[in-house]
């Protein structure tokens, strides 16, 4: 069948319909029986009359028109009698048709849910049949599946005729529209699939992941250990050249992809799945809450937090402990407290990184560090033209009495003469 429905299924749908439709017909008994002959698709109708001594309406026949069909019939015996499909009505005809287009869609919905609900978790491509609203219909083989909004990929765009995967993760059998195949690009498991799919290792089991955190369309981080100690559990995900890998980052259109030696020791675990920041301590909350506290140096702290949280927020959900990472500002070096302090500075007096670097280079890393010189030994010192240096050196008087600071540079000059 091109439905894909059992021969003998549609068969039997149809002697039933017909014989189900039939039997409102006025001019037959309920005893009425439909078969069709498997080798010519000949249609016969039978109805069961009961031999009386004349005919006397529906359900009874004459006893010399019943010896035409058992010439030893007699009164009070019953029969089966053929009769021409004809008598059945338009009317049965029309309503046996629906009954047979309704079977067959039954049998087919049974097909699909019988077929797919053991595929959850697999991977299948199809063409996209149509797009409502952001939902895609996907057209896998003859069966169409669902592709929610939410579990597409947010940085992708499809249009009708696109050829597409996904992975099958759901099989529901609706009572009204029959069974829905629901697909997922957006879920980890689709990661997990491809790379199962990709990596021979972890198909054969020498590779295991231990898990996967994903933030759709931008990064996924993967945790791999090894079963045998010869096998490299990162590099054979990440294959010769980083073939294995940048097949799967071409599957996903670009999302970045970690990779991470998973170890039963968290400390390692999260300084692994943190990389490529280079992280100061680890420590574990000794009160037992599944936390893990991290400090970092200045210039490690955007990379190690990661855009919009992303690096820290997938180090948290891989390894199932809530990360928290701070400055170290106690050990930073003077060059990282000096690269803070020219940022402070321009952003104080609204210049350049140039002029703030200047200022540092002079020994100013701080508006207290110019009030507490004179105007004319900081002219001397920071090198400017008079203008730039009296306008610097004012800005800066101006900062220090908005916050205070001039005021206790005085106390602080006055105690000092008062020592001397």
């Amino acid at each position: 069948m091109k439905r894909g429905v059992d021969r003998e299924l549609v068969l039997g749908a149809i002697e039933g319909a017909i014989q189900q439709a039939a039997r409102h017909n006025p001019g037959v008994t309920n005893d009425l029986r439909v078969t069709i002959d498997r080798k010519t698709l000949q249609l016969h109708v039978y109805d069961t009359l009961v031999v009386s001594d004349e005919d006397s309406g529906t359900g009874f026949i004459s006893v010399a028109r019943a010896r035409r069909f058992k010439p030893d019939a007699a009164e009070g015996d019953t029969i089966e009698v053929e009769m021409p499909a004809s008598r059945l009505g338009r009317i049965a005809a029309q309503t046996s048709r629906q009954m047979i287009m309704q079977k067959i869609r039954d049998a087919e919905h049974d097909n699909v849910f019988a077929a797919f609900r053991g595929r959850i978790g697999e991977i299948v491509s199809g063409t996209v049949s149509s797009v409502v609203r952001r939902d895609l219909y996907v057209l896998v083989g003859k069966t169409e599946m669902l592709l929610p909004a939410k579990e597409r990929i947010p940085t992708e765009d499809y249009s009708v005729g696109d050829s597409i995967k996904a992975i099958i993760s759901e099989v529901k059998q609706d009572s009204a529209g029959g069974p829905t195949v629901r697909l997922s690009r957006a879920s980890a498991e689709f990661v997990r699939t491809l790379f199962r799919l990709e990596v021979s290792e972890i198909s054969e089991g020498v590779v295991e992941i231990m898990g996967v955190a994903r933030d759709p369309g931008y990064r996924s981080k993967l945790a791999v250990r090894t079963h045998d100690e010869n096998v490299d559990a990162v590099g054979a995900c990440v294959g010769v050249k980083g073939a294995r890998v940048r097949n799967i980052v071409r599957e996903l259109n670009g999302e970045k992809i970690d990779i991470v030696r998973w170890s039963d020791d968290i400390k390692q675990y999260v300084a692994q799945a943190l990389a490529p920041a280079k992280l100061e301590t680890v420590e574990v909350d000794p009160e037992g809450k599944n936390s893990v506290h991290v400090t970092v140096s200045p210039d490690q702290y955007s990379l190690a937090i990661g855009k919009r949280g992303q690096n820290v927020r997938l180090t948290s959900k891989l390894t199932g402990w809530n990360v928290e990472i701070t400055k170290a500002m106690a050990l930073a070096s003077f060059e990282d407290q000096k690269a803070e302090a020219i940022k402070t500075l321009a952003d104080t007096f609204s210049v350049s990184t140039a002029v703030a670097t200047q200022l540092a280079d002079a020994g100013f890393l701080s508006v207290e560090g110019i009030i507490e010189s004179d105007e004319e030994g900081f002219i001397a010192a920071t090198g400017f033209d008079e203008v730039t240096a009296k306008g610097l050196y004012a800005a800066a008087q101006a900062v220090a009495e908005a916050t205070g600071l001039a005021q206790e540079a005085d106390m602080s000059a006055d105690e000092e003469t008062e020592e001397a």
